[in-house]
């Protein structure tokens, strides 16, 4: 048996379904039933390097190394992670400036962010269940990539100037990118 820290290591770019807790036990006393990465990563002595909200979707990356965890998961190492963030309403220029300038949030202001519109990403799949649709306002796609990570900071980024966002996937974390993984689906590499 591997031991977090020892031997070769192990790295697991995982598609992480919506509504999947980003552990692999769910503690919580008033939501038992809840999924976790239990029903879906049968590895033993892997730990998530960072964390995906429960709402959020896509890559997340396990590993039993803890030096590689803590490259990726810390702050200080500021590794890029790019997010397709589908927003209610259509944003203008001066929204995405905001953006890229950083936002002030009630826990002070963000990094600066890439952003820039996108078409909906090619290859999506379908959220289970589906977002929200309002037919008297659209949607659009933002690709967006922070080297920070505060609570929930996409969300908070995109409702602060104005876009409410939708549905928040992560499509890369550093080099690695989400690529073909289906939600639900796994790929070990040796590292």
């Amino acid at each position: 048996m591997r031991r977090f820290g020892t031997g070769a290591q192990v790295l697991i770019l995982f598609n992480k379904p919506f509504n999947v807790l980003s552990q692999f036990t769910d503690r919580s006393l008033e939501a038992s039933g809840r999924e976790t990465l239990s029903h879906y990563v049968p590895v033993s002595h892997v730990y998530p390097a960072g964390r995906l909200d429960r709402d959020s979707e896509g890559l997340l990356l396990l590993t039993d190394d803890g030096k590689l965890q803590a490259q990726i998961a810390d702050p200080k190492h500021k590794m890029a992670k790019t997010y397709w963030v589908q927003v209610e309403g259509a944003p203008q220029e001066d929204a995405l400036q905001s953006l890229r300038r950083g936002v002030r949030l009630k826990d002070g202001v963000t990094q600066a962010a890439k952003a820039r519109l996108i078409e909906e990403p090619m290859g999506l799949w379908p959220r289970n269940p589906p977002i929200r649709v309002r037919k008297s306002v659209p949607d659009s796609w933002i690709e967006m990539v922070i080297r920070e990570g505060k609570n929930r900071q996409i969300r908070r980024m995109t409702a602060a100037v104005g876009h409410p966002c939708l549905r928040l996937i992560r499509a890369q974390i550093g080099d690695w990118r989400l690529e073909d993984l289906m939600p639900g689906e796994y790929k070990k590499l040796t590292v």
